[in-house]
């Protein structure tokens, strides 16, 4: 009867310990070509929300610009919908800069060569689903 009891806790124990395990990651690699310049860096912005995009990321990152070209990798990223955006922060202020009618005067961008139709690109137009290692062009 103990040996029983042993071999249901052994298979039960091993049943739990899969599923607390952690969930499969993958990363993202962002190669953006058609920069304006090599001047400054390029600011990434990584969306797993709809109702966050452009607005609150849930990874960022910063790449150096070597001819006119960036690229970055978002790590540790798990499986689902997502979306980037990017600006090339060319005078290093942190910021995008833009005129007076608030249009970027930066080179920005986002997944799948998104725009916007006057406005900035939608999410529908710039999601991706991420089920494996995944690599991301964009150009300017």
């Amino acid at each position: 009867m103990k040996k029983i009891i042993l071999i249901i806790t052994i298979v039960f124990s091993g049943l739990f310990t899969t599923n607390a395990q952690e969930a499969e990651k993958f990363s993202i690699t962002v190669n953006i070509t058609g920069l304006a310049s090599n001047k400054g860096k390029v600011l990434l912005a990584l969306y797993n929300k709809q109702e966050n995009f452009l607005n609150k990321r849930f990874k960022g990152g910063m790449s150096k610009i070597t001819d006119k070209k960036a690229t970055y990798v978002f790590e540790g990223v798990v499986k689902g919908e997502y979306a980037i955006s990017f600006f090339h922060d060319e005078n290093n202020n942190n910021k995008m800069d833009t005129n007076f009618v608030g249009i970027p005067k930066e080179d920005y961008g986002c997944s799948n060569n998104a725009t916007g139709f006057v406005g900035p690109p939608k999410y529908k137009d710039a999601k991706f689903q991420l089920l494996e290692n995944k690599e991301i062009s964009i150009e300017i």
